[in-house]
């Protein structure tokens, strides 16, 4: 009668790894290429400092995902004005004016401040943006 719960449990698990992460797809975002009429962005944090929080990030108030520690998200837009908006105990926000073929890296800065986490976003130039994304995995589903 015990292995029932535990067969629950590891499905539910395993459910649960299977929409944090594509590795394949996590591989090919990192050769850092995106449609040349199109527009990347990442959004990364790179730290662990309240590793397990989960924080919604949008895209024209659209949500792209939530990140939490060691984590990025990847999202294609037509070239032009969009907001990028991130969402932990505070709501920081970023306008960007993409051009066509370019890809734009958002670090999500996460800090505490008691009791509450606060996040802040900074555009980074391509090599810190780079380094910070190699730094950690795509997270898709959440």
């Amino acid at each position: 009668m015990k292995r029932y719960p535990i067969c629950a449990l590891l499905i539910a698990l395993t459910g649960c790894a299977g929409s944090q992460s594509d590795p394949a797809l996590d591989a090919t975002l990192k050769t850092f290429q995106t449609a040349p009429k199109k527009a990347g962005i990442y959004v990364y944090r790179n730290e662990t400092v309240d590793a397990g929080l989960k924080m919604n990030v949008m895209v024209d108030g659209k949500s792209i995902g939530k990140t939490v520690g060691k984590t990025y998200l990847y999202h294609e837009v037509k070239p032009g004005k969009h907001t990028i908006t991130a969402e932990a105990e505070n709501t920081d926000t970023l306008e960007v004016d993409l051009q066509p073929g370019t890809i734009t890296y958002i670090w999500q800065d996460v800090k505490i401040s008691a009791p509450y986490a606060k996040n802040k976003l900074h555009i980074m130039d391509e090599d810190e943006g780079q380094k910070g994304v190699m730094e950690t995995k795509l997270i898709v589903g959440r």
